[in-house]
């Protein structure tokens, strides 16, 4: 079963870092989904993998994570 998890962020400059190291880690780019509008990182990823997924996003001090 598949997961997404949302980050929400303070800055712009932290998405491009969030999703530089999702991808370092071997998370592939089309389960990645940057939005600015809404200063949000989305990983979608198996259940399993949702722990990784929790460890990068929270380095870079989100506002918000959601998980679905």
């Amino acid at each position: 079963m598949e997961e997404i998890v949302t980050a929400v962020y303070a800055s712009a400059d932290t998405l491009k870092n969030v999703r530089d190291d999702l991808v370092s880690v071997g998370i592939p780019q089309e389960n990645i989904r940057v939005n600015r509008d809404k200063m949000q990182v989305q990983v979608i990823g198996p259940a399993t993998a949702e722990a990784e997924f929790l460890e990068i996003l929270k380095r870079h001090s989100p506002i918000e994570i959601r998980t679905s």
